[in-house]
């Protein structure tokens, strides 16, 4: 029987999971290439042959998306697989239009076809919107379970920009295993919090053989999902996190809504400084969506290390990346703690901005005045020093969940903001986990 051939198109995370849990050994189908977006310098990479297995003795290639139509043509490609997340429902369907017309059926995989069991219980988290509060709820589980007398392993959804073959399986027990493996400031920001609380971080491309051995030291796995996409493992309990500064997206976004049909438990994040007819909206959307759900709503409270010392100054805020540039947040944890603590003027980073920083303001003009702390690679993370160089601030606040002096030089006096979850009223993720796994005997 003649192969079916196919193109998946990704950004270096669930385009890969499906080909690895579903594609890689089936006879049925050839996939001629992955296309890649989202992620800078991902394309023109080969997906490689230790990774793609026996049917692919020379890997498979990793295109720029642009050429989609084109690849469709070319090969006489019979199915496009879309395999990336937190894009607006309208852009899924843009996609689905131009593989139709090129004349390629289009296809979405769902948990079925996707996801592992494991032989240990998995807690997942995920959440509608990327920059919804996913990574504090995250911690505030982990610290939970362990309270309960749990041993807990993270598995982070996958952020491999690097060498594919080399980061199959990563473990990261210390940030010399960071330093190891070259992480870059993303990866950072997901896997320092935990690192810092004791709890070791599994990542990579191979997710099958992330969680066999994450099984081997755990009670229970922690699905630590990013960019609001579906878990990769089956869940026993599925916590969904809702962003009320961004009322109505739980509705209008891929896998974000589907995310949200699926939650046994939804938390209501940063109740504390949104706006009261929009928390009312997401509850009513949450009702609607996923009425089986338990609700827990929850703030997000920030500290700082000297809050006077921002007061008067020019500072300059840099806030995590992903929630500015496809998350379409305008502000975050660093702008809420400027305008808190007295800073007399926030500088707007953009004029001074360079290399691929520029590009970055260029690709997402609604950022606003602050700087994403883009570090895809080496050359981004010099790009992100040199623009905080330029920029003639009197400090800088940093934003970020993670020591960015750590990864790069900055010149001036900085503040580091930092957030965790803070459930108000009841239910608590503790009473909800605790009925659920009780206390470890």
């Amino acid at each position: 029987m003649e192969r079916r051939r196919v193109i998946i198109m990704g950004a270096a995370g669930r385009d890969f999971h499906n080909f690895n849990v579903y594609f890689r050994d089936n006879e049925q189908y050839e996939v001629v290439a992955f296309t890649a977006t989202q992620i800078p310098d991902i394309e023109g990479r080969v997906y490689p042959p230790e990774l793609a297995g026996r049917l692919y003795p020379a890997g498979i290639p990793i295109v720029a998306e642009e050429e989609l139509v084109n690849l469709i043509t070319k090969y006489a490609v019979d199915e496009v697989i879309f395999a990336y997340s937190d894009v607006p429902h309208e852009y899924v369907m843009h996609k689905a239009s131009m593989a139709l017309a090129a004349g390629a059926d289009y296809r979405l995989m769902g948990p079925r076809h996707t996801q592992i069991a494991s032989s240990k219980p998995v807690v997942s988290i995920g959440a509608v919107r990327t920059g919804s509060g996913k990574s504090q709820t995250t911690r505030r589980v982990s610290d939970i379970l362990r309270g309960l007398g749990y041993r807990v392993a993270v598995i982070r959804h996958p952020m491999p920009y690097g060498d594919l073959a080399s980061q199959a399986v990563q473990r990261f027990a210390d940030y010399a295993d960071l330093d190891h493996h070259r992480v870059t400031i993303e990866e950072r920001e997901e896997y320092e919090p935990h690192i810092d609380r004791g709890v070791i971080v599994y990542a990579g491309v191979d997710y099958e053989r992330i969680l066999r051995q994450a099984e081997q030291e755990a009670d229970i796995i922690l699905w630590d999902g990013g960019n609001n996409d579906l878990p990769f493992y089956r869940s026993d309990l599925h916590i969904v996190v809702a962003d009320p500064h961004r009322p109505g997206h739980e509705l209008r976004y891929h896998p974000g809504e589907a995310n949200l049909r699926m939650a046994d438990v939804v938390v209501i994040n940063k109740v504390d400084t949104a706006n009261l007819d929009d928390i009312e909206t997401v509850r009513r959307n949450v009702r609607t969506l996923a009425p089986a759900a338990i609700v827990v709503e929850g703030a997000s409270p920030i500290t700082v290390d000297d809050p006077a010392a921002i007061r008067g100054k020019r500072v300059l805020v840099v806030e995590d990346g992903p929630t500015l540039t496809h998350g379409e947040m305008t502000y975050g944890a660093g702008v809420v703690a400027a305008r808190r603590f007295g800073a007399a003027e926030i500088i707007d980073p953009r004029p001074y901005a360079v290399g691929s920083i520029a590009e970055t303001f260029a690709k997402y003009p609604g950022t606003g005045a602050l700087l994403p702390a883009m570090g895809y690679g080496e050359k981004q993370a010099a790009d992100l020093e040199a623009t905080i160089r330029a920029v003639p601030a009197d400090m800088v606040i940093i934003g970020t969940p993670i020591d960015l002096t750590r990864v790069i030089t900055i010149d001036k006096p900085y503040q580091r903001i930092r957030y965790e979850l803070q459930e108000i009223g009841a239910p608590t993720l503790a009473d909800i986990l605790t009925a659920k796994f009780g206390k470890k005997a």
